[in-house]
């Protein structure tokens, strides 16, 4: 009896790093051509409207710079856990908590001057999404609780939980009935790059991909964390503190997402509502994958998934395709480039079975 056994490929594709995205992405174009020729929209135009709309000009650039702030902190995030074998799932509900620390110190602290407000903005929203991950740590630590299901079923309470507020205590009495907060001070707001709308969290962004670059590859911590990724039983066989260094990773998993709410807020919304996520901390997820859980190269596929949210926005307002056509020719992209990655790693082997 012959079956099918998946293991990790000892050597790469023949030139795998370039050919195989490459021949990824053709592909992803060459199906959602064809599903948009089907739906009666010229495929060759759309695709000059998604490029024109992301790298035609300045500003179209700049929007792709923010939308990939968020998806660099939280992708850098989810990284960090992932680097530990653990599943964070979280990152949503811990940017949602970022915000929301965030707020409490912008509607808290409104006559704070800029230099003072921004820090401890930035701080509180780092302890919202630290405290939403802790949970799941100490969980995952002391009892063994799959950090999967707990990280994930945070993001929907954290959804609430914003809700709570901005429905509350924070609604603005002159918003019309419209849940949301009052505006931040003029000192709560994020400096932005020129007349652009690209912000400060960018330098965020950036400064966490160096820290994390230095935390992974030149301290004991990141020697640890990925000793322990790599097999979490010999390290705990060797002595290392693998319980602790669990809590301590994702604390600051989460610590990164919440970074990315705040950094959202502030340099983008200027006032708690809903909604201020279209799904960053999901696709930090793919992001965390595809930069094979490398600072560096998180923070160029958050550069390529910024692009790709703006593309798909273009093409919808410029040539009123359904929502949902965009939808399904972003999730077809997704889907060829994970499917490329996972071939140029993965092999299938097969094996013969003597029978019982």
């Amino acid at each position: 009896m012959i079956r099918p056994v998946l293991s990790p490929r000892e050597k790469g594709l023949p030139g795998g790093t370039v050919l195989v995205p490459l021949l990824s992405l053709a592909a992803a174009f060459l199906v959602s051509g064809l599903l948009l020729a089907s739906a009666g929209v010229e495929p060759l135009k759309a695709l000059r409207e998604m490029l024109g709309g992301t790298f035609g000009d300045l500003y179209s650039l700049s929007e792709v710079v923010v939308k990939m702030t968020p998806l660099i902190l939280c992708g850098l995030g989810v990284s960090l856990a992932f680097t530990m074998n653990l599943w964070n799932i979280g990152a949503e509900g811990q940017l949602y908590l970022g915000a929301v620390g965030a707020s409490w110190a912008a509607l808290t602290f409104p006559g704070l001057p800029a230099w003072a407000l921004i820090p401890l903005m930035a701080l509180a929203g780092m302890a919202g999404g630290l405290l939403w991950a802790l949970g799941p740590a100490l969980l995952k630590a002391t009892l063994q609780v799959n950090e999967i299901i707990t990280t994930l079923m945070l993001n929907y309470v954290a959804i609430f939980l914003l809700d709570f507020f901005i429905f509350g205590p924070w609604k603005d009495p002159v918003s019309h009935g419209f849940p949301m907060s009052p505006i931040f001070s003029q000192a709560a707001a994020l400096p932005t790059l020129g007349a652009t709308r690209v912000h400060l969290g960018l330098a965020f962004g950036l400064a966490a991909a160096l820290v994390c670059a230095i935390l992974l590859g030149q301290t004991k911590l990141g020697f640890t964390m990925r000793v322990i990724g790599a097999n979490r039983r010999a390290a705990a066989i060797s002595g290392m503190p693998v319980a602790r260094v669990m809590i301590i990773t994702l604390c600051l998993s989460g610590a990164l997402a919440g970074l990315a709410g705040m950094s959202e807020i502030a340099g983008i919304q200027h006032r708690l509502r809903p909604g201020i996520s279209p799904g960053y901390g999901y696709t930090a997820i793919l992001i965390a994958w595809l930069g094979r859980l490398n600072p560096w190269t998180t923070v160029l596929v958050a550069f390529l998934f910024g692009a790709l949210l703006v593309g798909g926005e273009v093409v919808q307002m410029s040539m009123k395709i359904p929502v949902h056509l965009t939808l399904i020719v972003q999730g077809l992209i997704l889907f060829f480039v994970l499917a490329g990655d996972f071939v140029g790693r993965f092999q299938v082997r097969w094996l013969k079975q003597e029978p019982d």
